[in-house]
């Protein structure tokens, strides 16, 4: 059956100064918030809540274990020996430390475009990329889209593109604990965070399942968990888009999959998590992923089927 536009059109609130959402019925899909928060916690823009069609939040803020975790946000963990990520920052050979003078922020400078239609929301935003001494280090142009909301699946998709171009003199290192000497700690990118009901939830990836898929590569990684204060369960699938070139064909810097359900609910699709990736002055390094956000817990043939529906 096909969707009924009325019901699937997505429609967009701008609350000057503060947030975006997205709504579709009574229900807000996401809130985009794009005010400055604490410096601690590495100021960025942010998505929460996140929430499924049937309007099941599956994001967290601010949790006890990391303040800095919001939602689902672009992050930069170590960046040219500054932490765009925030909170402690990793030394090697001394772990974590609290070294304020490296947390660094990005900052919201416009909208490019704010619109609904033919079924689509979009958002286009330029930020710019600082150290914690405030210099311009990098721009970015970011577009946020929620599309395919598909009441007969119960799911609806996000699609997230960042263009960050280095504006230094000198090339741009972009690392992770890893890359500093934490083993498979190698989390920086696109990152979500989970509910604390989703300690535990199902890893699902196209050839395999659980935990040990932290460090893995793949076009697709799915998490699953169970909501608290409502009967059953959500996924969201994390999917590359084609020229991301994940594996690290034709030259491109690979991709891993970061993913704890112990004892946190997270997910990125890291891009460096074993190595450095460094963007020479001038350079520009785009990815592109899409999110699918779903009621009930899919299975890798429901996963498959759907994505093979959505076209890039």
């Amino acid at each position: 059956m096909t969707p009924d536009p009325a019901r699937t059109q997505p429609r967009i609130v701008h609350a000057h100064g503060d947030h975006v959402s997205v709504s579709v019925g009574a229900v807000e899909l996401l809130r985009y918030v794009y005010r400055p928060e604490a410096a601690w916690e590495a100021p960025k823009p942010y998505i929460h809540p996140l929430r499924t069609l049937a309007g099941h939040t599956v994001t967290d803020y601010r949790p006890n274990d990391h303040r800095w975790h919001k939602g689902l946000q672009m992050t930069a963990s170590h960046l040219s020996g500054q932490n765009l990520w925030g909170g402690n920052t990793y030394v090697r050979g001394e772990g974590y430390r609290a070294l304020p003078e490296r947390v660094g922020s990005m900052a919201h400078r416009c909208f490019d475009e704010l619109s609904g239609r033919d079924g689509r929301v979009t958002l286009t935003e330029r930020l710019t990329w600082h150290p914690y001494s405030g210099e311009l280090w990098a721009e970015e142009l970011r577009r946020i889209e929620v599309h395919d909301v598909h009441p007969a699946s119960g799911s609806w998709a996000l699609t997230w593109s960042s263009a960050v171009t280095n504006r230094r003199e000198e090339p741009l290192r972009f690392g992770s604990p890893t890359t500093e000497g934490r083993r498979m700690a190698g989390y920086t990118g696109l990152f979500w965070r989970g509910p604390r009901a989703f300690r535990d939830g199902g890893v699902l990836g196209p050839g395999g399942e659980g935990p040990g898929l932290m460090g893995s590569q793949s076009e697709w990684l799915a998490y699953s968990g169970e909501h608290d204060g409502a009967d059953g369960h959500a996924t969201l699938v994390f999917a590359h888009a084609p020229e991301n070139d994940h594996s690290g064909a034709a030259g491109s810097h690979p991709a891993h999959w970061f993913v704890r359900n112990d004892p946190i609910a997270a997910v990125a699709p890291s891009f460096a998590f074993h190595d450095e990736l460094v963007l020479p002055p001038g350079g520009t390094l785009s990815r592109r992923y899409r999110i699918l956000i779903a009621d009930a817990a899919w299975d890798r043939e429901r996963i498959a089927a759907r994505l093979k529906e959505l076209p890039w």
